[in-house]
């Protein structure tokens, strides 16, 4: 009988199994994948654990930034209406400042024409003070002309002023 080398291969392969089923190799080739089963198991485990965690640390930190938004949302709008505010009172402050300002020039324009008159009646009176002296001076001789004119500027003087 002539085997080739086909038969021979199968003849080391059985006597393989046999030795490998000898020393229960199949036992601990089952418990080690066993073993690498269990560890995967509790891995995966383990993941959607902290899978789960994540989401819920992900859905809290979406809770912080829609406060944080809505907050910052409430802080821009007081800021708009204290800018609003501080802008009208400005105004305000500014509107009064020209009313005073205005009030101020026209009580000096008043007082300056009033001094202005002041000025021209008390021209006025000089000149009429003069011209009456002159015009008695020339017509009124003597002392009786002088007690005259003197009296006469003395009572003009006191009703013009």
């Amino acid at each position: 009988m002539h085997f080739d080398a086909e038969f021979w291969v199968l003849i080391a392969f059985v006597i393989f199994l046999v030795v490998l089923a000898y020393f229960s190799v199949h036992k601990k080739i089952a418990t080690a994948l066993d073993g690498r089963a269990a560890r995967i198991t509790k891995e995966l485990a383990e993941a959607a654990r902290l899978r789960a965690e994540a989401e819920e640390l992900l859905a809290s930190f979406e809770k912080k930034k829609a406060v944080a938004e809505a907050e910052a949302a409430a802080i821009i709008k007081q800021a708009e209406t204290e800018a609003g505010l501080i802008a009208r009172e400005a105004h305000e402050r500014v509107a009064e400042f020209i009313r005073r300002r205005t009030k101020q020039a026209e009580e000096k324009i008043a007082a300056a024409e009033t001094a202005a008159a002041a000025q021209v009646r008390a021209a006025a009176a000089d000149a009429a003070t003069k011209a009456a002296e002159i015009v008695l001076k020339t017509e009124a001789k003597g002392s009786f002309g002088e007690q005259l004119i003197s009296n006469g500027i003395a009572d003009i003087k006191r009703l013009l002023h």
